[in-house]
């Protein structure tokens, strides 16, 4: 079955899923992937813009499924509150919580200010621990759900230069093993992806082409990852064949 025919796979069929980090690179192939699996997608971004309205109307008409923009800045609380309020006006269950959001960050250690840590903290951590309290609260009147937070390796493997981002996304994989235990009851799953370099903006971005070339020559596979395969984990993670895995942490990085 091809994606051009417009067919849900179905893995995500009847699901409700909410996905931030919407607008591009990994989240938008997550939104992309579980669309065509036959989810309801409320697509997470700050902003608005019309290509994104664009690429959500698409979705929503070839694989016969609802893809609602929700705009709000996760460092604004009475956004955040908002756009909870609206999810919950739709009166659908949410199933799937998909925590992708983020900046990066490269500097070393004695290079890395306050600010930035702070920065850093309540982009990739805070404000997303705070909106999964709001989400949890939903997904425990249906006693049952799946949680993905997008880790990094950059919190694995102590690379130099990412010590502050690397923290920022340790801080999610100890919340994954912490919740996976705590929502164990209702029952709600909570699994981390730990992505490798990955070609994305923010990558290309916050890399020089030297850097990303040495990574590239220290992984197994030798080539870049695509959001697409950071994506179809995170698809094995919502849906149900991974009904039995919790607290985990998937290294997607081509053997690093």
């Amino acid at each position: 079955m091809s994606e051009t025919e417009g067919d849900s796979v179905g893995l995500l069929a009847g699901k409700n899923a909410i996905v931030t980090g919407s607008a591009r690179g990994i989240g938008k192939s997550i939104v992309e992937l579980f669309a065509q699996n036959g989810a309801n997608v409320w697509a997470c971004a700050r902003r608005k813009t019309d290509a994104f309205e664009q690429f959500a109307n698409e979705l929503a008409c070839q694989y016969q499924v609802e893809v609602t923009p929700i705009y709000f800045d996760l460092l604004k609380a009475d956004e955040m509150r908002a756009a909870i309020k609206a999810i919950m006006s739709t009166k659908r269950r949410v199933d799937v919580l998909v925590n992708n959001a983020g900046i990066t960050y490269n500097a070393l250690f004695q290079m890395t200010t306050r600010e930035r840590l702070l920065e850093l903290f309540e982009a990739n951590f805070f404000s997303q621990y705070v909106f999964t309290q709001y989400v949890v609260k939903l997904m425990a009147r249906e006693k049952s759900g799946s949680i993905v937070n997008i880790a990094s390796t950059a919190a694995l493997d102590g690379t130099p230069g990412r010590s502050a981002y690397g923290a920022s996304k340790a801080a999610w994989i100890c919340a994954t093993q912490t919740l996976s235990v705590e929502l164990g009851d209702y029952p709600i799953r909570v699994n981390a992806i730990a992505p490798g370099i990955t070609q994305t903006d923010m990558v290309t971005e916050s890399m020089t082409n030297e850097v990303v070339e040495d990574t590239i020559g220290h992984t197994a596979m030798k080539r870049i990852g695509a959001p697409s395969e950071i994506a179809a984990t995170a698809l094995f993670l919502a849906s149900d064949l991974s009904s039995y895995v919790n607290g985990q942490v998937i290294r997607v990085d081509g053997g690093m």
